[in-house]
């Protein structure tokens, strides 16, 4: 799936040392690097390892989502010509934002605006975006009121919706939380708007607070919590020194001497995974077992597409078994006897974990 979840945060909130935790990209952490970086990072998914004790598959392979490192934004930055706009670029490049907040204290490396405040900083990078929307939507509005003159019906009510747009963004508001009809929606889907992008919010914390976070984090929650906004907690440094570990008991060793049961950017990966609305199928056989990545709500011959297009050009049907059936009866077989393996046809919803088998013809 070509899909993107970029990371965003103001400079030296920590969001490239947690990039470069989870990614097969490793990027500079110098506090003014302008480099946008991309990697592929795999979803974490205990599922594979069991259906591989089950199959002893030749190889196992991950579902993946690429992740961007946007260059961290610092205020008004959507008004310098060299920089600020990239960095607005790349984020409308994007299909949904993960932003790192700086949560911890640390002397050698002083915030940008003096003091660590969570909520100014979100509302700081918030402002930039909005701002940006704000003059995409009155573009927009003027573009309508040409059609208008042009005798162009529809138009009407395009301004109509851009005025809604309009007042809610004046009103610090963003985009992702307007009221508004899927229809009435149609005439903003060419702007990308900024603030309409999902965005899940890392609380980047010390150390000593991995597990229950500190008085920074828990003010960032309380103010999340008003906004229905998803919310992790992440000790970045102490994910990177368990990411430089190559000993996988060394690893494990660390993770239990800081209270944790897996690394914080495993929970990061899964989340920015479901922030864009995806779910895994897997294909099991001899050769290898893999987790495939599909749109919630695709159909079976979408799914068959993923992994090849002549399969959705000559879908005929899908045989299905859901995980907990197949690792339960533990053998195809055993789940065709105890009616536990399905035959759906093209109108099908595959559903998270869903073991497949398509047949087609071309």
């Amino acid at each position: 799936m070509a899909l993107q979840c970029g990371i965003i945060g103001i400079i030296g909130s920590g969001k490239t040392s947690i990039f470069n935790c989870i990614s097969n990209t490793k990027a500079v952490t110098e506090s003014f690097s302008n480099k946008t970086n991309v990697g592929v990072v795999e979803v974490p998914d205990d599922r594979l390892y069991v259906l591989d004790k089950l199959e002893h598959s030749n190889r196992i392979v991950h579902a993946t989502v690429a992740i961007v490192d946007i260059p961290g934004l610092v205020r008004s930055a959507g008004n310098n010509e060299n920089s600020g706009n990239k960095f607005l670029a790349d984020i409308r490049n994007t299909d949904a934002l993960i932003h790192v907040v700086r949560c911890f204290d640390e002397p050698t490396l002083p915030h940008p605006d003096i003091t660590i405040d969570p909520i100014r900083d979100i509302e700081n990078i918030e402002f930039e975006l909005q701002a940006r929307d704000l003059e995409s939507v009155e573009k927009k509005i003027i573009r309508f009121e040409k059609q208008i003159k042009a005798g162009d019906k529809k138009a009407k009510r395009g301004i109509e919706v851009m005025q809604i747009y309009k007042s809610h963004i004046e009103s610090f508001k963003p985009a992702r939380i307007i009221e508004i009809s899927e229809q009435d929606k149609r005439f903003v889907d060419d702007l990308c708007l900024l603030s309409a992008k999902k965005v899940l919010y890392v609380a980047n914390v010390d150390s000593k607070s991995a597990v229950t976070g500190n008085n920074y984090s828990n003010k960032m929650y309380d103010y999340l919590k008003q906004q229905n906004a998803g919310m992790i907690i992440i000790a970045g440094k102490l994910e990177a020194e368990i990411a430089e570990l190559e000993s996988t008991d060394d690893r494990n060793m660390f993770l239990e001497d800081a209270g944790l049961k897996e690394p914080g950017v495993n929970k990061l990966v899964r989340a920015a995974y479901e922030l864009l609305n995806l779910r895994t199928f897997f294909t099991v056989g001899p050769k290898e077992i893999k987790a495939w990545t599909i749109h919630k709500g695709m159909t079976a011959p979408q799914a068959a597409g993923v992994i090849h297009s002549d399969l959705e050009r000559g879908f005929i049907r899908a045989e299905v078994m859901k995980y907990i059936d197949y690792t339960t009866l533990k053998t195809e077989h055993a789940c065709k006897e105890k009616g536990k393996l399905f035959v759906e046809g093209k109108n099908y919803i595959v559903e998270d974990g869903d073991i497949l088998n398509i047949r087609f013809n071309v």
